[in-house]
């Protein structure tokens, strides 16, 4: 069996994958974007490497976002562990509004100084859309009930 480098092996996993893998410095800026944030967000790495993750964040939603961000780097801590999973919207380059489930995890250097977080990003827009249309299915099934039971029960 052949022996791989893991930072090598490492690396060809974060480009490989097809979901978005983006790590961000202390003060959100991105130093990286792998092939699948290019993907989902419509950003190559060129035009996102250096700039605010604001590429991503809806508008309404940035004050929230910073407020939690700002508050991560001066902890060194994140609300949302490893074992969470955070959705939330996202928008593309071309203004397009994504639905997005991603991770978060919290990046150090050798020394154990903080360099920023890195989150692993999937686009659930069908899913979410698709659970969204069931939901107002079953609003419309439930409203019909009473009346369906009334019609039912007056038949007898």
């Amino acid at each position: 069996m052949a022996e791989y480098d893991p930072g090598w092996l490492a690396g060809k996993v974060v480009q490989g994958t097809p979901d978005a893998v983006i790590a961000a410095d202390g003060d959100g800026k991105v130093i990286l974007w792998n092939s699948g944030a290019e993907r989902i967000f419509g950003y190559t790495a060129a035009e996102a490497i250096g700039q605010s993750l604001d590429l991503i964040i809806p508008e309404r939603l940035r004050k929230r976002h910073w407020d939690a961000y700002q508050a991560s780097m001066a902890s060194g801590t994140t609300k949302y562990g490893s074992d969470e999973l955070l959705a939330v919207p996202a928008e593309r380059k071309d203004g397009t509004r994504i639905s997005i489930e991603f991770t978060i995890t919290l990046l150090r250097d050798d020394a154990g100084r903080l360099i920023g977080p890195a989150a692993v990003i999937r686009d659930v827009t069908a899913r979410w859309n698709e659970q969204n249309e069931l939901r107002k299915r079953l609003r419309d099934l439930e409203a019909k009930l009473p009346a369906a039971v009334e019609g039912s029960a007056a038949a007898t």
